[in-house]
């Protein structure tokens, strides 16, 4: 089964329970999809992050292969080495340098992590990772100023939308994805082109932004409120939007709509290293009476075993000696250690004592190889329903007070995946898709080979 061409609409956090179930009667053209090829949960890698998980889903390897485990990673083993994660950590080709290879022409518009851009036999435009639209955030370079005539001001993202200030950020989400798909059906009516790709980042600000305001389950929702509908009507915009960019493709073009991860309710944070601190795995030089910033400066590395940082998933670390710079946990001891925090972690429970279903990863057991500095533990408070946090002092290991800002949902592990293709009979709903294969269905629906170092398997 080939196609002509094949064109990825992603929809950054896109949820299944919304597009399939709660919202489909109120959509047109995504349940259209659905009829018409095959569709369903897509399992995402883990961590279900923007980053890595855009890059795994079109190089088609995990993220240990990649050695990126978040938007931030260790760089070495020092305590203070921290560095964001940007389209160079990525060193294996994506599906658009692998079809320019071919003589193919791309065009990629803000998929994460694409700054800064990297040249292709097309077009490419930098994803919210881009400092800002003053930044030589496109390839060529010439087509910043395109962008700007065909889209006047184009966001990259939504500033600050960890906020209050709702009203703001709701017509900055879009305002910001109404110009996204215009420039994305402006490159696709001017530029010849084989494979064609944008990701719209504004489902996941509204996620982060709204959640508490529709969700009936979140414990700060109120009957009434005047957002209630606010994710709704987004789904909705987002539908139309997609089914304007249709009008431009032919039926010997293939069709995926795609999501690197779902959303969910959160119910709040664990204080991962006020944790610690309390079960004695961790030691501050001066402890804080109140709640505050977890700063490493602080922190005695010679009475500490182990940190952690925050964020929708937790990291833990070791300070193992030889490795960290005043580590004192004998490598010998590494693996009981982890063994002992693991089963630990789990049983923490919710402030009335109930299990919150906490899981905890050893990367070497989730991925095929574990490059860079790897996360000694990765955890997913409550199956992701708890947020990891990183302060301490204060009263309680939970908190319902992001540290970051506020927030109302997290991550989940399954994100959506609807394709239409040529000669595709049209199925129905479909299991067991998963993120890694979306690089090799492309390749695939073009006639093109897969490479072996590819871990994923065509959907089609």
């Amino acid at each position: 089964m080939t196609a002509k061409r094949v064109l990825v609409i992603g929809l950054d956090c896109a949820a299944p329970q919304l597009v399939f179930e709660r919202f489909r009667g109120e959509l047109e053209h995504l349940p259209r999809l659905m009829e018409q090829g095959v569709w369903g949960e897509l399992q995402s890698v883990i961590p279900a992050i923007t980053v890595p998980a855009w890059a795994c889903a079109m190089t088609s390897r995990d993220p240990g292969q990649l050695g990126i485990y978040g938007f931030r990673n260790r760089k070495d083993h020092s305590y203070e080495g921290l560095s964001m994660a940007n389209s160079t950590a990525v060193h294996e080709p994506a599906v658009w340098d692998i079809l320019s290879a071919a003589g193919k022409q791309v065009i990629v518009v803000a998929v994460p992590p694409a700054f800064p851009p990297k040249e292709v036999n097309g077009v490419m435009v930098g994803c919210f990772l881009t400092p800002d639209t003053n930044s030589d955030y496109t390839y060529p370079p010439t087509l910043r100023q395109e962008i700007a005539a065909v889209a006047g001001d184009y966001a990259v993202d939504v500033d600050d939308f960890r906020t209050d200030d709702k009203e703001r950020i709701l017509k900055q989400i879009h305002d910001m994805t109404e110009r996204r798909f215009k420039l994305f059906r402006h490159l696709l009516k001017t530029r010849r082109w084989d494979f064609a790709m944008m990701v719209e980042i504004g489902v996941d600000r509204m996620h982060h932004g709204f959640w508490q305001y529709f969700d009936e389950r979140h414990h700060r929702y109120q009957s009434g409120n005047p957002y209630e509908n606010t994710i709704r009507d987004y789904y909705k915009r987002v539908d139309q939007e997609v089914g304007e960019t249709l009008k431009q493709i032919d039926d010997d073009t293939a069709v995926i709509i795609m999501s690197d991860h779902g959303a969910k309710l959160m119910h709040g944070g664990i204080r991962i290293n006020e944790w610690l601190i309390r079960e004695g795995y961790l030691t501050l030089k001066q402890p804080l009476a109140e709640a505050g910033p977890f700063k490493l400066d602080n922190v005695d590395w010679s009475k500490t075993k182990a940190w952690g940082e925050g964020g929708y998933y937790g990291r833990l670390f070791l300070n193992v000696r030889g490795r960290e710079p005043e580590g004192i946990v004998p490598a010998e001891n590494v693996a009981s250690l982890r063994d002992e925090l693991a089963t630990r972690l789990v049983a923490i429970t919710d402030e009335q004592g109930n299990e919150i279903g906490t899981r905890v990863f050893k990367p070497e057991e989730i991925y095929r190889e574990v490059r860079n500095v790897a996360p000694d533990l990765l955890v997913y408070f409550g199956d992701l329903n708890w947020r990891s946090v990183a302060t301490v002092g204060g009263e309680g290991i939970h908190t319902y007070e992001n540290d970051t800002g506020p927030d109302d949902a997290n991550h989940a592990q399954e994100g959506i995946a609807i394709i239409r293709a040529p000669g595709l009979t049209a199925s129905g709903q479909r299991d067991g898709m998963r993120l890694i294969d979306i690089g090799p269905t492309v390749l695939s629906l073009l006639g093109h080979g897969i490479p072996a170092e590819m871990i994923g398997t065509p959907l089609v």
